[in-house]
C-alpha cells in the first residue's frame, strides 16, 4: 500500500528512457537496443505519443542480463534462459562469485522500488560474509558515487535519494555506535566533521566519522550546515585539531574562495590546526594555490590513507 502511495507522487519516477537505463546499468544505449532487436531481451512500452519507455521490471531484467554477461555468459545464451530462472541463477552465480556488484544491483533496485525490505535483506547477507568496513568500502563507497551520478543525470529523483541515503545513515550509525561504545581514544589529535551552511549531503561524511572512531581518534561530528563561526568556540577546549568538510553542492563556486579564505583567517592561525576537505565542488578551483593547513582530497579512501 505505501508502494502505491509512492507510485501516485508526481515526483517519483517509474518509467525510464533508454538514456535513464544507461546511466543506471552502465551499458550503452547501442548495446541496449542490439539486445532488444537482435535477442528480444527487452520489450520497451509506448507513450500515447509514441514515444518509448521502460518500466521497473525492464530495469530489473537488464541488471540480471547485464550480471550474467559479465560472468561468462554469451547474450545468445542468456536470450534462451527463461525469463523467469534469471533472477535465480543470478542469485546463484552471486552466492558461488562476486557478491559485490550482484549487492549494488540489488540495492539500486531497492531504491528504485522503495523496497526497504529488499535493502535490510541483501546488508543482512553481506554481514554474512562481510565485515561493516570491507561492506563500507566495497559496496557503500561505490554505491554512492553511483547515486550521486543517477541523482546529478535526472535518472532518479530527490525522494529516491533521501530513501536509500535514510537506510544507509541507519547502518553507519548502528556500526558507529557498536565502536564509540567500547572506544578507548590513542591519539591526542581531535577531529571536527561538518558540512557547510546548506549543505546536506552527509553520507560521505558520517563514512569518514565511522573509520576515525574505528581507529581509535577522538571524533566530534557536528553534521549538516555549520557555520564557520561556531566552529572558533570548539579551539578553547582542544590543542590539535583537524576540521573535515564535504562540499558536494555548497558553497556554491562563485563564493566557494571567499568561504576558504574566512575559514583561514577565524581557524587556522594555530599551527596544530589544519582543514581537510573533499567533494565535488573542489573541482571549480586551483587547490594547489589554498592557504597552508588546507589539504584537499579526491576521495574518502585517499583521506583515510592519510591517517
Amino acid at each position: 500500500m505505501f508502494k502505491d502511495f509512492l507510485k501516485k507522487m508526481n515526483n517519483i519516477k517509474n518509467t525510464f528512457s533508454i538514456k535513464d537505463l544507461e546511466n543506471l546499468t552502465g551499458i550503452k544505449a547501442h548495446t541496449i537496443r542490439i539486445w532488444e532487436k537482435r535477442y528480444n531481451l527487452l520489450e520497451p512500452k509506448r507513450t500515447d505519443t509514441n514515444i518509448r519507455y521502460y518500466d521497473l521490471e525492464s530495469f530489473q531484467k537488464l541488471l540480471n542480463v547485464s550480471y550474467l554477461n559479465n560472468n561468462g555468459y554469451k547474450i545468445s545464451k542468456i536470450a534462451t534462459i527463461d525469463e523467469h530462472e534469471i533472477p535465480q541463477l543470478v542469485k546463484k552465480i552471486a552466492v558461488e562469485t562476486n557478491t559485490e556488484s550482484h549487492a549494488i544491483n540489488a540495492f539500486k533496485l531497492a531504491m528504485l522500488n522503495f523496497d526497504q525490505g529488499m535493502f535490510y535483506k541483501t546488508y543482512e547477507s553481506l554481514l554474512e560474509e562481510k565485515a561493516f568496513e570491507e561492506i563500507f568500502y566495497t559496496i557503500f563507497i561505490p554505491l554512492l558515487t553511483e547515486i550521486g551520478l543517477l541523482w546529478q543525470t535526472g535518472t532518479i529523483t530527490p525522494a529516491h535519494e533521501h530513501f536509500i541515503s535514510m537506510l544507509i545513515r541507519q547502518k553507519i550509525l548502528i556500526s558507529t555506535e557498536k565502536i564509540q561504545s567500547k572506544q578507548i581514544n590513542k591519539s591526542t589529535k581531535t577531529f571536527v566533521l561538518y558540512l557547510p551552511d546548506n549543505e546536506i549531503h552527509e553520507i560521505g561524511l558520517m563514512l569518514i566519522n565511522h573509520q576515525l572512531v574505528s581507529k581509535g581518534y577522538h571524533s566530534i561530528f557536528l553534521g549538516q550546515s555549520v557555520p564557520i563561526e561556531s566552529l572558533v568556540e570548539i579551539q578553547n577546549y582542544y590543542d590539535e585539531i583537524t576540521y573535515i568538510s564535504y562540499f558536494t553542492v555548497k558553497p556554491k563556486k562563485e563564493k566557494l574562495l571567499k568561504y576558504i579564505e574566512k575559514f583561514d583567517s577565524l581557524l587556522l592561525k594555530k599551527p596544530s590546526t589544519n582543514f581537510w576537505v573533499l567533494g565535488q565542488m573542489l573541482n571549480h578551483i586551483d587547490t594547489d594555490q589554498l592557504p597552508k593547513g588546507i589539504t584537499t582530497f579526491k576521495s574518502i579512501e585517499n583521506l583515510i590513507k592519510e591517517l
